[in-house]
């Protein structure tokens, strides 16, 4: 009786013991990662309340409605998807970062991994034929408080350029103002230094101001010159309110779909996904008991031996 469920597959739930009256049901074309706006919502309505939700609700509305109408070269998710395309179809940067300024946001990068790579992650189009060009990066990133100190370097002077999205939120979300103002200056600093970089007659002067004597200078200049020109793009939200973080979801929801439009590909199967777990359902009595282990290849056998091996000695 303390159970609820929220759930495509109506008949398994009722057969757990769900009463009709705790269940909500999802339509069976709503994919997980786009499933925040339907009953899959409940645990946010019940952590955040209902208010809070339907505010969140709202905000998606909200960019959901810009989508639709607005000019395509002042449409949000149009010019992202169209910027994403350019870099890996036309630059051939096949990696992409998401970098908010905002520890409340730290997870965002995970939810668009899936949001990304799950949806477009593909290599036939939706004719069923293959296709011969990149489709979508590889998403990575972190908040901007841990990768300025975590992989900062490669944006700056690796031999790949990552493109990457700044994300930050101009009213402080506690009492430390002065504290917020220098979260921002990074921010903006970083994307400024990617832009702009640094020349050697640059590094030569900013060396010699330090006291750096002619030996040294030289020396050093070859590790102070940063090539510039690295791709950013930078997202300010006013407030970090549950409207704003909707229309933000929202945004990154419908640049995947631009992106799927234009590679010609289907953004809401998961086939890849399917064969796994097709997989892992075989392999779990070989686990326990050795049981069909003959048909999967030699290393998979040879895992899965040492695996029960180790486990045999617990």
């Amino acid at each position: 009786r303390h159970f609820i469920a929220v759930s495509s597959n109506i008949e398994a739930a009722r057969a757990f013991g769900i009463d009709e009256e705790r269940l909500f049901p999802i339509w069976d074309w709503v994919g997980g990662r786009y499933s925040l706006w339907s009953a899959v919502g409940l645990p946010v309505a019940i952590g955040c309340g209902m208010e809070t939700f339907r505010a969140l609700l709202a905000g998606a509305r909200a960019m959901d409605q810009h989508f639709l109408s607005a000019p395509l070269d002042r449409n949000l998710p149009v010019l992202l998807g169209l910027l994403g395309i350019w870099y890996i179809n036309f630059m051939g940067l096949p990696s992409h970062a998401v970098i908010p300024y905002a520890e409340r946001l730290a997870k965002l990068p995970a939810y668009l991994e899936q949001l990304e790579m799950e949806s477009n992650g593909k290599s036939a189009d939706r004719d069923g034929r293959a296709v011969d060009y990149a489709t979508a990066p590889v998403l990575w990133g972190a908040t901007g408080t841990v990768g300025q100190h975590a992989f900062f370097q490669a944006l700056h002077q690796g031999t790949q350029p990552v493109p990457a999205d700044f994300i930050g939120v101009a009213r402080p979300m506690s009492r430390y103002q002065d504290l917020h103002e220098q979260l921002m200056a990074n921010l903006f600093a970083q994307t400024e230094a990617l832009m702009r970089g640094q020349t050697a007659d640059e590094a030569r002067a900013q060396m010699a101001e330090e006291g750096l004597v002619a030996e040294q200078i030289d020396a050093l200049l070859p590790f102070r010159i940063f090539p510039g020109n690295r791709p950013s793009t930078t997202i300010l939200l006013r407030e970090l309110s549950p409207p704003l973080l909707g229309m933000l979801i929202a945004l990154y929801e419908h640049k995947v779909f631009t992106q799927s439009v234009i590679w010609r590909v289907n953004a809401f199967d998961q086939w890849g996904v399917e064969l796994g777990k097709r997989l892992a359902e075989g392999l779990l009595p070989a686990l326990r008991d050795g049981e069909g282990l003959e048909v999967h290849d030699a290393s998979t056998r040879g895992l899965v031996a040492q695996y029960r091996a180790w486990r045999s000695e617990a």
